[in-house]
Order: structure tokens, then sequence, then C-alpha cells
């Protein structure tokens, strides 16, 4: 039975969402992940699987939602009313927000006035609009559709930064996801104390919750951590900027550990030229995190990057925080040639596969 503190969460996708999703359900709420109809068929027969790796266990620990305390439901996009929901998350990839369906969903959760907590690498533009030193209108040609952004409230959206590693595994049903980094969210707290007390009371009930495991409670890893700092999320940049998009090699793509250890002195080099950049725009040495804590998590990712993944399988669109931390530099009068030239790759990446899937398409 739910309790008188259950929260109803709408999370917009259902790979990466369900990893956040799932740690919600632990602790006893309500969940609803926004996803196409079929995946939303599958999750309302099966429930979704999310696997954690454990210390001390050989094998990771699969959490199926089926056997949780919280309550799980799916829906297509047209089918959702986000007035019904206290917090809605936005777990998806920053291209497909303009998607036929979901731009139309986004359009009423901005409508609806609920607070929105973004786990994406690419920062929403309402997000950045909180951030003083930028002009977020020279930064709109870093996004897919920025035009999807136009009606959100700054004050109403806020982001966590999506250190926690997952992926689906090959062959498998897309109610299944494999957690390969179990770190936690970090988010910046909203404008409104209201809202932010809401996220504090989810980390809170995150933090007690365990999973009843043959006879004993276990807790499972991957946090959610509130700051007050709205500039805490920006410490992912200088991760992405020096292992995930230097997983793109002109020939081909790399792992994020060979990405980064390959070359430890390049790689720290560009990771406190983002560092310092995010400095400039109001970030305490506290709110990032320091290279040599990256590069140890670093060599334990054996995949390459999902963005390598993604530019290397075809996408014609994949979230561009390169171009926007190039774009934010140029704004504060900076600039970096191992960024430029990241920037170039994917830039030529995503042109040879337009080109490749136009000339299909003829």
């Amino acid at each position: 039975m739910l309790g008188p503190m259950t929260t109803s969460i709408l999370i917009l996708g259902a790979s990466y969402g369900s990893l956040l999703g799932t740690k919600l359900l632990i602790a006893g709420h309500c969940v609803t992940l926004a996803c196409t109809p079929p995946t939303a068929e599958l999750i309302r027969r099966e429930g979704t699987r999310v696997r954690f790796p454990m210390r001390g266990r050989a094998e990771p620990l699969a959490v199926d939602s089926r056997r949780l305390p919280g309550r799980l439901h799916a829906a297509a996009p047209a089918e959702i009313d986000p007035q019904t929901f206290d917090l809605v998350v936005l777990g998806m990839q920053e291209a497909q927000y303009g998607a036929p369906g979901v731009r139309e969903l986004m359009r009423r959760v901005a409508r609806s006035r609920r607070p929105c907590l973004a786990i994406m690498n690419m920062p929403p533009l309402p997000y950045l609009r909180r951030i003083p030193a930028l002009d977020t209108r020279g930064l709109e040609g870093c996004y897919a559709d920025p035009a999807v952004w136009e009606e959100f409230a700054p004050g109403l959206v806020t982001l966590a930064s999506p250190d926690p590693q997952a992926f689906r595994p090959a062959d498998e049903p897309k109610n299944v996801l494999q957690v390969g980094l179990p770190t936690n969210f970090k988010a910046a707290r909203f404008e409104s104390d209201a809202h932010t007390a809401l996220l504090r009371r989810l980390e809170a009930g995150i933090e007690r919750a365990r999973l009843a495991l043959d006879g004993a409670e276990i807790e499972v890893p991957v946090k959610l951590k509130v700051h007050d700092s709205i500039f805490v999320p920006l410490a992912k940049w200088p991760m992405l900027i020096a292992g995930n998009y230097r997983c793109i090699q002109p020939e081909g793509m790399v792992p994020i550990r060979e990405a980064v250890c390959g070359d430890l002195a390049r790689s720290r080099e560009i990771y406190e030229w983002v560092a310092a950049l995010c400095g400039r725009l109001g970030a305490a040495a506290e709110d990032l995190v320091p290279f040599e804590k990256y590069a140890q998590a670093a060599a334990s990712l054996g995949r390459p990057s999902s963005a390598a993944r993604a530019l290397f399988g075809g996408a014609q669109h994949i979230e561009r925080v390169d171009s926007l931390v190039r774009g934010i530099a140029r704004q504060l009068g900076g600039a970096s040639a191992p960024l430029q030239e990241i920037v170039a790759l994917v830039d030529e990446r995503l042109r040879n596969n337009r080109m490749e899937r136009g000339a299909v398409a003829a």
C-alpha cells in the first residue's frame, strides 16, 4: 500500500529514465514512464528490469519493478496529462523532445507549471537561463530543436548531473537496463523553496530505502543528491569533453577508458580547461569533481560513450555538449584547440550520416 507521502512522478524516457524510476519505486513512489506505444505495452505487461553492480556479488542484482513497493505505469505521450503529477523528470536524449507526440507532451508539461528535473547530458535551455553570465539566445544553435523549450519557465526547470552510467544490453528487450557505473544523480535546487523541498524529500526517501532480498534488507546503489548551488550539474561537462566525446576518433570509436587513460596528461589538460570555464560561469571548486577522481572512475568504463555509439551507428542527431561548451567559451572570450577538434569530428560524422541517410532515401 502506498503511503501518505507518496509522490507521483512522470519520467520522459523509459531507458535511462528507468534507472531513477527504479530507485523511486524502491522508495515507494508512483512512477509513470512516457515511451513509445510498443515499449509502454511491454512495460505494462512485464515491468522493468534494472541490473545494478553490487559490492561482494559476482553478478549484478536484477531489480524487477513488479516486486517493489511503489507502482509503475507506462504510457505513450498522447495518453499523458502532466497536471496529474507532482514532478516531471526529463530523461530522454535532447533531440528526442522534438519528435511527434513528444513535442506536444512537452508543450503540455510547460503549460502545467509542474517542476521539471532533467537528467540529461545536454542541459535544457530554461536551466541555462538561470545562469546570469550566459546569453542563451546565442546558444540555441547547439540544440536540435530549441523551440521545444520556449514555454518553460526557468524557475521550474533544474538539472541533475547524470553521472550514473547505464546502457541497454544488446539483444535484450527494451525494458532491461544495465548499470555500468553506479554513481549518484547530483541535482541543483529549484528557484522555489517548496519545489526544492520536494526534491529533498525524494532524496531522503531514496537514502532510507532498502530492498528486501532473501530475508535481508540491502542497500541498492545510485542516490539522488540535492545541492543548493545551481552549478553542481556542470561537473559533468569536463567529464564529457575529456572522456565521452574523445571516444570519437577519425577512424572509429574507442572505450572511455582508452580515451581518458591513454594519455592522462592530455586528458587532464582538457578536463581542467573545461572546469576553469565552469568556474568563470560561477561554479566553486567544491561544485566540481577533481580530475583524479574522474580518471579513477573512467578506468572502469570499458565501453565507448553513448554519443560515440550513436554516431557510428548512423545517428543524424546527438546531444551536442561539445558544441555548447565551445559556444559558452566564445561568449566568455576563450577557446580550446582540442575542443575545436572534437566539434569538427562530430560535425563531420553527423554530416556523413545525414548524407548517407539521404542517399538511401533517394
